[in-house]
């Protein structure tokens, strides 16, 4: 057994060196990252906005709340649709916060958004909720 894998060509036993395996997985996997991120990197945020028994609200102001350093600070705001979407385009931070209000109808709290990494496209999952009026 062992003559035999000393017969191996030297560049055999290094491409099958757990070493090597290692490192061309970790390199395969950053790859396909980057790609990814290539491909999901151009800031947009989408959601919906609904009052509490669910129906889309039109005319709501969407706000983008982004972390300076210490604090949120508001960056951008957007206006819903018909149907209760709204879509925010250039987003370039990776911890952000969306909330939404409308007068009359009310107010959505704030909710935490974390990205991982910077400018990720992201559809929200759940509609924000205007209550208060």
């Amino acid at each position: 057994m062992i003559d035999r894998e000393f017969g191996r060509s030297l560049w055999y036993r290094l491409l099958v060196n757990r070493f090597m395996i290692v490192l061309a997985s970790i390199a395969i996997v950053v790859a396909i990252w980057n790609v990814y991120v290539s491909f999901h990197d151009h800031g947009v945020v989408e959601g919906r906005v609904v009052d509490t028994d669910g129906r889309p609200v039109e005319g709501a102001t969407v706000e983008l709340w982004v972390l300076d350093f210490t604090t949120y600070v508001e960056r951008t705001r957007a206006i819903t649709g018909a149907d209760g979407r709204f879509v925010i385009r250039g987003n370039a931070s990776h911890n952000i916060q969306i909330g939404a209000e409308k007068p009359g109808v009310g107010r959505a709290a704030r909710i935490p958004v974390r990205l991982y990494f910077k400018a990720e496209d992201v559809s929200l999952a759940a509609p924000l909720v205007l209550s208060g009026g």
